[in-house]
């Protein structure tokens, strides 16, 4: 079982994920990046970066956002500028595993190069599909906010029927929405069907975006184009879920006078506390499943 981890930066979701690693046994945590909290951590050691020994790590916890394109990490509760090198990936010790949100080419370089394991949490479809619950409450949470209708009887366009776009639909759907589902796949389209939901085809979609109160994508890719904003009705608006820059075309939006949102990381805002307890099960389920293949 690991016995040092280090938590380097992070969010709200992240002041709980601490908690819940505090009461694993013998574990002594480290938290980096967390100096402007009022709060203390029982149990954590709250030191500067520089302080930080890398090679005495079991376990490294970055942001969700992981790092930038030069190695600097986010650090909400602190001014700390910290850097993550290449050469400081390669101080840490083989066995060590390094846990971030999301990552990218420069962190995947690096830890390659380093010989580090790195886990991606948002790509595992676990941690996806138990954080697409608060995303769909936050949406809808938005959703009321920002329109003078109610969700009930209102026309709900959601795009992409993954692990997001499901639950998304499903909840609104539970609110009495008419809902409707735009995918790709044959077999998505029949699933989407056979839940109560009206299909679109991808290609489709931009026929009938004219019939839309509330559009919601969850498609990491420009699927909302100028075609499909083009259609919708003036009240309309589009929330858009997916992972910065989104899927829609922000800017013809804009002109258009369509209000176009990007509401990203909604589990750290609207429930960080269960969007951290997500995190630290799956951690902990993942170095446990770890330690028993290696005996």
């Amino acid at each position: 079982m690991i016995q040092q981890m280090a938590v380097i930066g992070g969010d709200a979701r992240y002041l709980e994920l601490i908690r819940q690693m505090q009461a694993w046994p013998e574990l002594t945590i480290y938290l980096i990046g967390f100096d402007n909290l009022e709060e203390g951590f029982t149990g954590s050691h709250q030191i500067a970066f520089s302080d930080l020994d890398p090679e005495k790590m079991d376990a490294i916890v970055l942001p969700i956002t992981g790092t930038d394109r030069s190695g600097y990490v986010e650090t909400v509760f602190s001014d700390q500028k910290i850097q993550l090198t290449t050469d400081w990936f390669k101080k840490m010790k083989d066995t060590a595993v390094l846990f971030t949100g999301i990552s990218n080419d420069y962190l995947n370089q690096a830890t390659e190069q380093a010989n580090v394991t790195l886990i991606p949490l948002l790509n595992r479809d676990d941690v996806a599909i138990y954080n697409s619950i608060p995303t769909a409450e936050g949406t809808i949470m938005k959703a009321m906010e920002h329109t003078d209708f109610t969700i009930h009887s209102s026309r709900v366009f959601v795009v992409g029927f993954g692990r997001v776009g499901n639950t998304v639909a499903n909840k609104f759907a539970a609110l009495g929405a008419n809902v409707s589902v735009c995918a790709k796949s044959i077999m998505d389209l029949a699933r989407i069907t056979e839940l109560g939901h009206t299909a679109i085809p991808f290609e489709q979609l931009h026929k009938h975006t004219s019939e839309c109160d509330l559009l919601i994508n969850t498609v990491p890719a420009q699927v909302v184009t100028r075609k499909e904003v083009q259609q919708l009705p003036p009240h309309a608006i589009i929330f858009d879920l997916a992972s910065k820059p989104g899927g829609t075309d922000f800017d013809y939006a804009e002109q258009r006078g369509i209000k176009a949102i990007l509401a990203k990381s909604l589990p750290g805002i609207v429930a960080p506390k269960t969007a951290g307890k997500i995190l630290a099960d799956v951690i902990k389920q993942f170095l446990i499943n770890r330690k028993e293949n290696q005996l």
